[in-house]
């Protein structure tokens, strides 16, 4: 069965923290607690790089389970081409490439690499961790498409079909507490929330995309990777790129915003100002967010190819 307990999911939370031994119900709220207590004034100190040893090719999702990073990225072997006008509802074409799912050390060092997507679907996306299973869109790399969803046993490497819908899905979260699946689309502009029964299978992926999608009312950042915070809440970081002026220079700022599940609506928002020093927001690609000893600790990764994993904490006060 794919339903897990919240304690389980819990104890690999505190896993991966250097909280200091809180309860079990303080471990599972302390996460969304503290990410609303940032603000702008909120500094955000770097404490470490990671040199990842091996190409990344383009970065999407990120969890970190235990001392052990999975990382989804598209390997981008032909790039898609725009057409000149929509040619049956879709604006480019399909490219070519293939999709992994990286398993690495806190050295940087490939552990494993998981092949996932077949055919034109090769884009996975962001990525979630319930305590059991790791979930991952694939999706073909243009909107309004095609998408696989898996779950990934992590410790086998091994992936399983979940079920296919006809979006194009960047990035999915398993509500635990109500055992269904949200999604976000391309530049997380929709929502899609999927049922599961008591055997882990997919109640509603036979309706319509246009009847089940409900629309993103936010428009400051567009998603790139999103977690599940419990009480039916998750959050997303991601980025937008903005001009101080017309015809100016355009600048890229990310940022986190918390999203209410039952309601779809955003409920928390911050910028998170920090770049590389090539001008990436750290929040271009993928994240981890985990309780510290007085604050937050994030794990971004946001170049591709030859990347860097950043750790930055936040003090909460």
């Amino acid at each position: 069965m794919i339903k897990t307990a919240s304690a389980l999911f819990v104890v690999m939370l505190a896993a991966c923290t250097t909280l200091d031994t809180p309860t079990m119900s303080e471990r599972s709220t302390v996460v969304g607690d503290r990410v609303k207590q940032l603000t702008r004034s909120v500094q955000w100190r770097p404490i470490g790089t990671v040199p990842i040893k091996f190409n990344t090719h383009h970065p999407q999702g990120m969890v970190k389970i235990g001392d052990t990073f999975f990382v989804t990225s598209v390997e981008i072997r032909t790039p898609t081409k725009r057409f000149p006008q929509l040619q049956d509802g879709y604006d480019r074409d399909t490219g070519s490439g293939q999709g992994h799912v990286f398993k690495f050390d806190d050295k940087g060092n490939l552990i494993a690499d998981l092949l996932v997507g077949e055919g034109s679907i090769y884009h996975p996306g962001g990525i979630d961790f319930d305590g059991r299973y790791i979930w991952v869109p694939v999706a073909e790399y243009r909107p309004n498409s095609r998408s696989i969803i898996y779950r990934v046993d992590p410790t086998t490497m091994k992936a399983q079909e979940v079920f296919r819908y006809g979006d194009h899905v960047g990035g999915i979260i398993h509500n635990i507490d109500d055992d269904t699946l949200h999604g976000v689309t391309w530049g997380s502009r929709r929502f899609y929330r999927w049922t599961l029964d008591n055997q882990g299978r997919v109640t509603n992926a036979d309706i319509a995309p246009a009847s089940l999608r409900r629309m993103n009312r936010s428009h400051y950042i567009d998603y790139q990777d999103c977690k599940y915070l419990g009480h039916r809440e998750m959050l997303c970081s991601g980025l937008n790129n903005y001009q101080v002026k017309k015809d100016g220079p355009r600048f890229p700022l990310g940022g986190f915003e918390i999203v209410d599940l039952t309601t779809n609506q955003v409920t928390y928002q911050v910028p998170v100002e920090q770049w590389t020093e090539s001008g990436l927001p750290m929040t271009q690609n993928p994240f981890w967010v985990e309780p510290a000893t007085n604050g937050l600790r994030a794990y971004f990764m946001p170049e591709d190819e030859k990347s860097t994993l950043y750790i930055f904490e936040a003090e909460i006060k």
